[in-house]
């Protein structure tokens, strides 16, 4: 990496570019994955990669605005709107070996976006026949 970038800052082109074809090489293989709606977290690239494409999708105005890496521990703080329900939210994002995101939490508020980004992933997801966690 060149002075000034950070670890994060690929996984941010790729979110703000709904490319999570990238992920392939961001996340470790093992990535555990903590979503704000359930208690027990999601382990495994594949299913981790699969949820963010569905959540991308979702998501309308999606944007970065703030982003602080310390060591290997990087926040990006995000606002959107799912239909008529603005949120913010976090990615906590850890890397380990090879600079890979080795662990990735999701926080958002308020309860009224977090509701709304529920239904709408719920929707979605059965809709492509999978049952949500």
């Amino acid at each position: 990496m060149s002075d000034g970038e950070m670890k994060s800052d690929r996984f941010r082109a790729a979110a703000e570019a709904k490319d999570f074809e990238a992920g392939q090489a961001l996340f470790s293989e093992e990535v555990t994955f903590r979503s704000p709606f359930v208690h027990s977290p999601y382990e495994g690239r594949d299913g981790v990669l699969f949820l963010l494409s569905n959540v991308a999708q979702v998501f309308e105005d999606f944007r970065y605005v703030a982003q602080v890496e310390t060591g290997d521990t990087a926040v990006l703080m995000f606002e959107a709107r799912v239909g008529d329900r603005e949120l913010q939210g976090v990615d906590i994002l850890v890397f380990g070996e090879g600079d890979l995101i080795e662990e990735m939490t999701v926080m958002v508020r308020p309860m009224s976006g977090l509701e709304a980004l529920g239904t709408e992933m719920g929707r979605r997801l059965e809709a492509q026949g999978v049952e949500p966690a």
